[in-house]
């Protein structure tokens, strides 16, 4: 039972070192799992088998960046998991949870949830799902997320898209779209927008250095910035062909015949 965020911390990272040692024995990563690891009803860090390795799509962008349009349009053109970050953490919440409890209090007294509790839970629901494709929305947000995937679930995104916006638009689009929080006025927007920079900047740079980052002009219609983000797959087109789920309206169907 996880009573306390030190103890939490203590168990996931003992439960982390487990689990970086049963790869390391076997030479197993997430995607080698996908395709050979026998899964046992209940056992931690075991992936159930796949039929290939996942396909993960990382998606970042600022509040009013419009990335959350532009994910829906990816999901249904290309079959991918929408999994969020934030949505698995509310999700806990609301399920009254003890994971929920803690994070509750978390939020509460303006901390930020531990890397590793936000990162098992994405673990979850990549070892459950049928689906060998996924789109994560919002993550990681820092540094630490990142590191944290990377050590945890074993794997690398495919394909990191970063929606570029101006400070401006971005604030225009939350207060007059009211996307954002109840209390959202200039001064905090531009607070949120500062915070979002500081973390989320080491992130992007990481990728781009990595050459997995694609910047999109978030600036347009849906449909101008969307145009974008379409070509970006084409070298994927075999792979996310071959996987389940493919909208038959997608480009990449209607191209191959």
């Amino acid at each position: 039972m996880w009573r306390r965020v030190a103890s939490l911390s203590s168990t996931i990272s003992s439960s982390s070192r487990s689990l970086s040692r049963n790869q390391a024995a076997f030479g197993l990563s997430i995607r080698e799992s996908y395709a050979t690891e026998i899964s046992k009803p209940g056992e931690e860090g075991v992936l159930r088998p796949k039929e290939k390795a996942p396909f993960i799509t990382f998606v970042l962008g600022g509040p009013g960046s419009g990335k959350g349009t532009q994910c829906e349009k990816i999901v249904e053109t290309f079959g991918l998991t929408h999994l969020s970050a934030g949505d698995l953490l509310r999700r806990e919440i609301a399920m009254h949870t003890q994971n929920g409890a803690m994070i509750l209090n978390l939020i509460k007294d303006g901390k930020i949830v531990p890397s590793e509790v936000t990162v098992k839970l994405l673990q979850k629901e990549l070892e459950s799902s049928n689906s060998s494709k996924f789109l994560i929305d919002g993550f990681p947000r820092t540094e630490e997320n990142r590191v944290a995937f990377e050590r945890i679930v074993g794997a690398d995104p495919d394909v990191v898209l970063f929606f570029d916006c101006p400070e401006e638009e971005m604030v225009k689009r939350v207060l007059n779209r009211n996307q954002g929080r109840v209390d959202d006025n200039i001064t905090t927007m531009k607070k949120r927008l500062k915070i979002f920079e500081a973390l989320n900047r080491p992130v992007i740079d990481y990728y781009k250095n990595k050459g997995k980052l694609y910047t999109i002009n978030a600036i347009g219609t849906v449909d101008d910035i969307f145009k974008q983000v379409l070509p970006i797959f084409t070298p994927f087109e075999e792979q996310l062909k071959q996987s389940r789920h493919v909208n038959p309206k997608s480009p990449l169907v209607e191209n191959s015949s």
